[in-house]
């Protein structure tokens, strides 16, 4: 099996990066294949063009969404982890959605509307924001987002979304037990998830 881990926070060493960092090494210790996108460190353009764009003079996806698609052609699990700004994922991740899991990849027109290309490969996401946990699932700012992000997603492109962990408190300061404890999530949920792959 193997993993694409993408995840999104300009600071190297944050909680963002960590979970992203346990993630890949909890599917590593499975076994299984992982690559890992980090999209400010990669200095991705989240920008769509407008040659970009399906017309009918043709598509042409630009060399670094060619790129990110060969690294991502027989990836099995999406795992996206990223903190909430707004309630949504950053713009930088967006902008990879929009170009890199975008028609010729994702999916294709076709005459229903579109046919995914990704069918029967699995989504799972991390989200973390400084509000606590509690309050983002009961004021539905979880829902709403797992709804427009999460399951959107997987219907256009045929995914099928496993699992989306949130953590909520992210806050300056966060001591190394905190930290080891939401760690220890990850594994567990990746190995619940995966371990019987």
């Amino acid at each position: 099996m193997k993993h694409a881990v993408i995840f999104a926070h300009p600071k190297p060493d944050s909680f963002t990066a960590t979970i992203a960092q346990t993630y890949a090494q909890a599917a590593r210790d499975l076994g299984h294949e992982v690559v890992v996108r980090d999209l400010y460190g990669l200095g991705f353009d989240p920008c769509l063009k407008a040659a970009e764009l399906p017309g009918p003079g043709g598509y042409a996806p630009a060399a670094d969404v060619k790129a990110e698609r060969a690294v991502l052609q027989d990836v099995d699990v999406f795992a996206f982890v990223y903190p909430l700004w707004f309630n949504a994922p950053p713009a930088i991740l967006k902008g990879y959605v929009d170009r890199v899991l975008s028609m010729g990849f994702g999916y294709e027109p076709g005459p229903m509307g579109v046919e995914s290309r990704l069918d029967g490969r699995r989504l799972i996401s991390f989200s973390s924001s400084g509000a606590p946990e509690d309050w983002v699932r009961d004021t539905g700012a979880l829902s709403a987002l797992s709804t427009l992000f999460d399951r959107h997603l997987a219907g256009v492109c045929g995914l099928i979304v496993v699992d989306h962990v949130h953590f909520g408190e992210v806050v300056p300061n966060l001591t190394e037990e905190w930290v080891e404890t939401h760690r220890a999530k990850v594994r567990e949920t990746v190995r619940a998830q995966f371990g019987q792959s």
